[in-house]
């Protein structure tokens, strides 16, 4: 028998859930954790909007990443890498989940805006919540 480990939190952990709460979302899982075979992993959230059309809410898992290494290349390859595996693993677990990788509005307004980077997150189809981390807020969703 296994037992699950409760990862470490990202410093932005406490300022990414209060602006999803702020947002309308309902905190679902902290952490959420992934299965599929003998994979098991764990996203940071797994939260759930309620939609007035719909009897269920809309429900998404979130990935948060600080990117404040001495090196925002190596800290995008960690966060890609993740972003890619935990959106695989969904699928394979036939989770009908969308994955959104949760960053800094600072870090998206300089390292996010390179041609290299923009290219790769367009060929990856990344999906975003870009939050400032001072208000608590979430201040762009890129779909």
């Amino acid at each position: 028998m296994t037992t699950k480990e409760t990862p470490a939190k990202d410093i932005y952990h406490d300022a990414v859930k209060n602006a999803l709460i702020k947002d309308g979302w309902t905190i679902i899982a902290d952490p959420y954790f992934l299965q599929y075979e003998d994979a098991e992993l764990s996203a940071d959230l797994f939260v759930e909007k309620a939609l007035l059309a719909e009897q269920e809410g809309r429900k998404i898992v979130v990935e948060i990443k600080s990117f404040i290494s001495p090196s925002p290349m190596r800290d995008f390859e960690n966060a890609l890498g993740q972003y890619i595996l935990y959106r695989d693993i969904l699928q394979l677990a036939s989770k009908n989940y969308k994955i959104y990788l949760a960053i800094r509005d600072t870090v998206f307004d300089t390292f996010f805006q390179r041609k290299s980077i923009q290219a790769v997150v367009k060929l990856q189809e990344i999906e975003f919540i870009v939050f400032n981390n001072e208000m608590e807020e979430i201040t762009l969703w890129i779909n």
